[in-house]
């Protein structure tokens, strides 16, 4: 074989592994997010975030940019570890609560705060698995209109009349 051809296969290997080094840490925070806010167990997350990460690792070369943002196919992954997980528990999901604030608020702010953050969790417990879905994708995992019609394999123009009427459902019910 020649050596240009032999040299060439091992950099190209080694330029794909750079890549998803890449991918990995640019979207480790948002997949762990989204997860979390799934399975509401951050250690489940922790573990379901890695399972996804390996299969998006093992199944890199299947990756086709025409469908797709590199993002959205992890955040597809992820998707699927996360409802294989909930499966296997025999559950629904719902979002997670609130990281902690650990600001130096008054206490008086807490309290406003603390009530707010009830009104949106009860809120967000009245939306069905699709809605939660939606509004995970969105603003714990960060991903676009785009992105998020390509995870859930729908139009855009369908995930953002959803999207819509969801944050509309959810500001009614926080107003009430």
């Amino acid at each position: 074989m020649n050596e240009a051809v032999v040299e060439t296969v091992p950099l190209a290997a080694a330029a794909h592994k750079e890549g998803f080094a890449e991918l990995y840490e640019r979207t480790f925070p948002r997949v762990y997010a989204y997860v979390a806010s799934l399975l509401r167990d951050r250690s489940a997350a922790e573990d379901v975030t890695a399972q996804a990460f390996e299969r998006a690792y093992r199944k890199r070369r299947s990756y086709r940019p025409a469908r797709g943002s590199m993002d959205a196919w992890v955040f597809g992954i992820a998707r699927n570890a996360a409802l294989d997980e909930l499966r296997k528990r025999k559950r629904r999901a719902t979002l997670e609560g609130d990281p902690e604030d650990t600001s130096a608020a008054l206490p008086e702010d807490q309290a406003d705060l603390a009530l707010r953050r009830e009104a949106v969790r009860t809120a967000l417990g009245s939306l069905d698995g699709q809605e939660r879905d939606l509004i995970a994708l969105k603003f714990a995992g960060g991903l676009s209109n785009g992105e998020i019609a390509r995870v859930l394999r729908m139009s855009e123009s369908n995930v953002r009349t959803r999207l819509h009427r969801t944050i509309t459902k959810l500001r009614e019910a926080c107003h009430d």
